[in-house]
Protein backbone atom coordinates (compact mmCIF):
# COMPACT_ATOMS: atom_id res chain seq x y z
CA UNK A 1 0.00 0.00 0.00
CA UNK A 2 2.75 2.45 0.99
CA UNK A 3 4.94 1.58 -2.00
CA UNK A 4 2.05 1.77 -4.47
CA UNK A 5 0.91 5.10 -3.06
CA UNK A 6 4.40 6.59 -3.26
CA UNK A 7 5.07 5.34 -6.78
CA UNK A 8 1.75 6.03 -8.50
CA UNK A 9 -0.18 8.68 -6.57
CA UNK A 10 2.38 11.38 -5.74
CA UNK A 11 1.54 14.52 -7.69
CA UNK A 12 4.76 16.42 -7.03
CA UNK A 13 7.63 13.91 -6.67
CA UNK A 14 10.90 15.06 -5.13
CA UNK A 15 14.34 14.40 -6.69
CA UNK A 16 15.60 10.89 -5.97
CA UNK A 17 19.29 11.34 -6.72
CA UNK A 18 21.36 13.30 -4.21
CA UNK A 19 25.07 13.65 -3.46
CA UNK A 20 26.35 10.71 -1.48
CA UNK A 21 28.03 13.03 1.04
CA UNK A 22 26.99 16.55 1.99
CA UNK A 23 30.11 17.18 4.08
CA UNK A 24 33.81 16.22 4.05
CA UNK A 25 34.72 12.67 5.05
CA UNK A 26 35.79 12.37 8.70
CA UNK A 27 35.92 9.87 11.54
CA UNK A 28 32.86 11.47 13.13
CA UNK A 29 30.94 11.11 9.88
CA UNK A 30 31.84 7.42 9.62
CA UNK A 31 30.72 6.72 13.18
CA UNK A 32 27.50 8.68 12.53
CA UNK A 33 26.83 6.53 9.47
CA UNK A 34 27.52 3.45 11.58
CA UNK A 35 25.08 4.64 14.24
CA UNK A 36 22.48 5.21 11.54
CA UNK A 37 23.04 1.66 10.34
CA UNK A 38 21.83 0.19 13.65
CA UNK A 39 18.08 0.41 12.84
CA UNK A 40 18.87 -0.44 9.20
CA UNK A 41 20.58 -3.75 10.01
CA UNK A 42 17.80 -4.48 12.49
CA UNK A 43 15.24 -4.09 9.71
CA UNK A 44 17.12 -6.71 7.69
CA UNK A 45 17.25 -9.04 10.70
CA UNK A 46 14.92 -11.84 11.64
CA UNK A 47 16.38 -14.40 9.26
CA UNK A 48 18.38 -15.93 12.12
CA UNK A 49 15.24 -16.87 14.06
CA UNK A 50 14.18 -19.17 11.23
CA UNK A 51 17.04 -21.44 12.27
CA UNK A 52 15.50 -21.83 15.72
CA UNK A 53 12.71 -23.95 14.25
CA UNK A 54 14.93 -25.98 11.89
CA UNK A 55 14.02 -29.20 13.71
CA UNK A 56 10.37 -28.66 12.81
CA UNK A 57 10.92 -27.91 9.12
CA UNK A 58 10.31 -30.67 6.61
CA UNK A 59 13.45 -31.50 4.61
CA UNK A 60 15.33 -28.73 6.45
CA UNK A 61 18.56 -29.29 4.50
CA UNK A 62 16.81 -28.12 1.35
CA UNK A 63 13.92 -25.95 2.52
CA UNK A 64 15.63 -23.97 5.28
CA UNK A 65 18.26 -22.49 2.98
CA UNK A 66 15.65 -21.76 0.32
CA UNK A 67 13.40 -20.05 2.87
CA UNK A 68 16.28 -17.89 4.08
CA UNK A 69 17.22 -16.80 0.55
CA UNK A 70 13.63 -15.98 -0.44
CA UNK A 71 12.90 -14.21 2.85
CA UNK A 72 16.04 -12.06 2.88
CA UNK A 73 15.65 -11.20 -0.83
CA UNK A 74 12.04 -10.17 -0.22
CA UNK A 75 13.02 -7.95 2.71
CA UNK A 76 15.79 -6.29 0.67
CA UNK A 77 13.45 -5.49 -2.22
CA UNK A 78 10.69 -4.21 0.06
CA UNK A 79 13.06 -2.14 2.19
CA UNK A 80 14.68 -0.47 -0.83
CA UNK A 81 11.28 0.29 -2.37
CA UNK A 82 10.04 1.85 0.88
CA UNK A 83 13.16 4.03 1.07
CA UNK A 84 12.75 5.03 -2.58
CA UNK A 85 9.15 6.01 -1.97
CA UNK A 86 10.02 8.02 1.14
CA UNK A 87 12.72 10.03 -0.66
CA UNK A 88 10.55 10.50 -3.75
CA UNK A 89 7.51 11.67 -1.77
CA UNK A 90 8.87 13.59 1.23
CA UNK A 91 12.29 14.67 -0.03
CA UNK A 92 15.68 14.02 1.54
CA UNK A 93 15.79 17.12 3.77
CA UNK A 94 12.26 16.75 5.16
CA UNK A 95 12.80 13.01 5.57
CA UNK A 96 15.81 13.67 7.80
CA UNK A 97 13.59 15.75 10.12
CA UNK A 98 10.72 13.30 10.60
CA UNK A 99 10.50 10.33 12.94
CA UNK A 100 7.47 8.86 11.15
CA UNK A 101 8.44 8.65 7.46
CA UNK A 102 5.68 6.22 6.47
CA UNK A 103 3.00 8.45 7.97
CA UNK A 104 4.59 11.48 6.28
CA UNK A 105 4.32 9.74 2.90
CA UNK A 106 0.69 8.76 3.37
CA UNK A 107 -0.21 12.20 4.73
CA UNK A 108 1.05 13.76 1.49
CA UNK A 109 -0.73 11.19 -0.68
CA UNK A 110 -4.02 10.72 1.20
CA UNK A 111 -4.17 13.30 3.98
CA UNK A 112 -4.72 12.64 7.68
CA UNK A 113 -6.83 9.55 6.98
CA UNK A 114 -3.97 7.98 5.02
CA UNK A 115 -1.53 8.71 7.86
CA UNK A 116 -3.84 7.01 10.36
CA UNK A 117 -4.29 4.05 8.04
CA UNK A 118 -0.55 3.43 7.66
CA UNK A 119 -0.05 3.91 11.42
CA UNK A 120 -2.59 1.15 11.99
CA UNK A 121 -0.79 -1.03 9.45
CA UNK A 122 2.53 -0.47 11.23
CA UNK A 123 0.92 -1.44 14.55
CA UNK A 124 -0.40 -4.67 13.01
CA UNK A 125 3.05 -5.34 11.53
CA UNK A 126 4.59 -4.83 14.98
CA UNK A 127 2.22 -7.39 16.47
CA UNK A 128 3.20 -9.79 13.67
CA UNK A 129 6.87 -9.33 14.52
CA UNK A 130 6.21 -9.98 18.20
CA UNK A 131 4.21 -13.06 17.25
CA UNK A 132 7.13 -14.62 15.38
CA UNK A 133 9.46 -13.78 18.28
CA UNK A 134 7.16 -15.56 20.71
CA UNK A 135 6.98 -18.58 18.40
CA UNK A 136 10.68 -18.89 17.54
CA UNK A 137 12.82 -17.70 20.47
CA UNK A 138 11.26 -20.17 22.97
CA UNK A 139 12.70 -22.99 20.84
CA UNK A 140 16.12 -22.02 22.23
CA UNK A 141 14.94 -22.43 25.84
CA UNK A 142 13.17 -25.65 24.86
CA UNK A 143 16.32 -27.10 23.25
CA UNK A 144 18.44 -26.10 26.26
CA UNK A 145 16.02 -27.77 28.66
CA UNK A 146 15.80 -30.88 26.50
CA UNK A 147 19.62 -31.14 26.54
CA UNK A 148 19.69 -30.81 30.33
CA UNK A 149 21.06 -27.25 30.28
CA UNK A 150 17.97 -25.61 31.77
CA UNK A 151 14.98 -26.50 33.93
CA UNK A 152 13.38 -29.69 32.61
CA UNK A 153 9.92 -28.16 32.94
CA UNK A 154 10.80 -25.67 30.17
CA UNK A 155 10.94 -28.62 27.75
CA UNK A 156 7.31 -29.45 28.45
CA UNK A 157 5.24 -29.81 25.26
CA UNK A 158 1.45 -29.56 25.31
CA UNK A 159 -0.14 -32.83 24.25
CA UNK A 160 -2.99 -30.99 22.56
CA UNK A 161 -1.12 -28.29 20.64
CA UNK A 162 2.39 -29.82 20.48
CA UNK A 163 4.04 -26.50 21.40
CA UNK A 164 6.50 -25.75 24.25
CA UNK A 165 4.03 -23.90 26.45
CA UNK A 166 6.35 -23.19 29.40
CA UNK A 167 9.11 -21.89 27.11
CA UNK A 168 6.66 -19.55 25.35
CA UNK A 169 5.37 -18.18 28.67
CA UNK A 170 8.96 -17.67 29.85
CA UNK A 171 9.85 -15.80 26.67
CA UNK A 172 6.75 -13.61 26.96
CA UNK A 173 7.49 -12.70 30.59
CA UNK A 174 11.12 -11.87 29.79
CA UNK A 175 10.05 -9.76 26.81
CA UNK A 176 7.69 -7.77 29.05
CA UNK A 177 10.48 -7.23 31.60
CA UNK A 178 12.86 -5.92 28.93
CA UNK A 179 10.17 -3.70 27.40
CA UNK A 180 9.29 -2.07 30.72
CA UNK A 181 12.89 -1.51 31.82
CA UNK A 182 14.35 0.20 28.77
CA UNK A 183 13.69 2.59 25.91
CA UNK A 184 13.32 1.35 22.35
CA UNK A 185 16.63 2.87 21.20
CA UNK A 186 18.44 1.50 24.24
CA UNK A 187 17.11 -2.03 23.74
CA UNK A 188 17.88 -1.88 20.02
CA UNK A 189 21.49 -0.86 20.64
CA UNK A 190 22.40 -3.68 22.98
CA UNK A 191 20.42 -6.27 21.04
CA UNK A 192 22.14 -5.34 17.76
CA UNK A 193 25.60 -5.40 19.36
CA UNK A 194 25.10 -8.91 20.75
CA UNK A 195 23.30 -10.21 17.65
CA UNK A 196 26.03 -9.16 15.25
CA UNK A 197 28.83 -10.28 17.55
CA UNK A 198 27.44 -13.81 17.42
CA UNK A 199 26.62 -13.57 13.71
CA UNK A 200 30.34 -13.04 13.16
CA UNK A 201 31.27 -15.93 15.46
CA UNK A 202 28.79 -18.18 13.69
CA UNK A 203 30.31 -17.34 10.31
CA UNK A 204 33.77 -18.13 11.69
CA UNK A 205 32.67 -21.70 12.39
CA UNK A 206 32.47 -22.22 8.63
CA UNK A 207 36.28 -22.24 8.50
CA UNK A 208 36.36 -24.92 11.20
CA UNK A 209 33.77 -27.08 9.46
CA UNK A 210 35.60 -26.76 6.15
CA UNK A 211 38.89 -27.75 7.78
CA UNK A 212 37.30 -30.80 9.40
CA UNK A 213 35.88 -31.82 6.03
CA UNK A 214 39.29 -31.41 4.45
CA UNK A 215 40.97 -33.44 7.20
CA UNK A 216 38.41 -36.22 6.89
CA UNK A 217 38.71 -36.34 3.11
CA UNK A 218 35.02 -35.59 2.58
CA UNK A 219 35.74 -32.49 0.49
CA UNK A 220 37.92 -34.40 -1.95
CA UNK A 221 35.10 -36.89 -2.44
CA UNK A 222 32.70 -34.08 -3.33
CA UNK A 223 30.68 -34.62 -0.13
CA UNK A 224 30.99 -31.11 1.29
CA UNK A 225 27.94 -30.01 3.26
CA UNK A 226 29.04 -26.41 3.79
CA UNK A 227 28.84 -24.73 0.42
CA UNK A 228 29.05 -20.93 0.42
CA UNK A 229 29.35 -18.94 -2.84
CA UNK A 230 32.53 -16.86 -2.87
CA UNK A 231 34.01 -18.40 0.28
CA UNK A 232 36.34 -17.36 1.90
CA UNK A 233 36.04 -13.80 0.55
CA UNK A 234 32.29 -13.49 1.18
CA UNK A 235 32.61 -15.09 4.60
CA UNK A 236 35.40 -12.74 5.68
CA UNK A 237 33.46 -9.73 4.35
CA UNK A 238 30.39 -10.79 6.32
CA UNK A 239 32.40 -11.23 9.53
CA UNK A 240 34.10 -7.85 9.05
CA UNK A 241 30.76 -6.10 8.44
CA UNK A 242 29.20 -7.69 11.52
CA UNK A 243 32.04 -6.76 13.83
CA UNK A 244 32.33 -3.23 12.45
CA UNK A 245 28.68 -2.75 13.40
CA UNK A 246 29.44 -4.12 16.89
CA UNK A 247 32.54 -1.93 17.35
CA UNK A 248 30.77 1.22 16.20
CA UNK A 249 27.73 0.53 18.39
CA UNK A 250 29.96 0.07 21.43
CA UNK A 251 31.81 3.29 20.55
CA UNK A 252 28.67 5.39 20.02
CA UNK A 253 26.47 3.86 22.73
CA UNK A 254 28.80 2.45 25.43
CA UNK A 255 26.18 2.62 28.19
CA UNK A 256 23.50 0.81 26.19
CA UNK A 257 25.78 -1.89 24.81
CA UNK A 258 27.26 -2.51 28.26
CA UNK A 259 23.83 -3.78 29.31
CA UNK A 260 23.93 -6.46 26.61
CA UNK A 261 27.51 -7.38 27.49
CA UNK A 262 26.57 -7.63 31.19
CA UNK A 263 23.64 -9.95 30.38
CA UNK A 264 25.99 -12.07 28.24
CA UNK A 265 28.56 -12.48 31.00
CA UNK A 266 25.89 -13.17 33.61
CA UNK A 267 24.86 -16.12 31.46
CA UNK A 268 28.33 -17.72 31.60
CA UNK A 269 28.20 -18.94 35.24
CA UNK A 270 24.60 -20.04 34.70
CA UNK A 271 25.62 -22.12 31.70
CA UNK A 272 28.63 -23.52 33.61
CA UNK A 273 26.33 -24.59 36.44
CA UNK A 274 23.85 -26.36 34.19
CA UNK A 275 26.62 -27.93 32.10
CA UNK A 276 28.31 -29.34 35.19
CA UNK A 277 24.96 -30.56 36.49
CA UNK A 278 24.17 -32.24 33.16
CA UNK A 279 27.56 -34.00 33.10
CA UNK A 280 27.07 -35.19 36.70
CA UNK A 281 23.63 -36.58 35.84
CA UNK A 282 24.98 -38.56 32.90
Amino acid sequence: CLVAAGLFFVKDPQPILHPVLDRPMSCDLLTAIGAGMVPVVFSYGGWQTTNFIAAEIKDARKNLGLALIIGVAGVIILYLLVNLVCVRTVGAEALAQTTVPASAVMRIVAGARGAKLIALGIAVSGVGYLSQCVLTAPRVYFAMAKDGLFFRSVAYVSQRTQVPVVAIVLQSVWTAVVAFTGRYEQILNYVIAMDFFFFGLTAMTLFIFRRRERDSGAATRGATGFRVPGHPVTTIAFIAACWLVVANTIYKYPKDTSIGILILFLGLPVYAYWHRRQRTAT
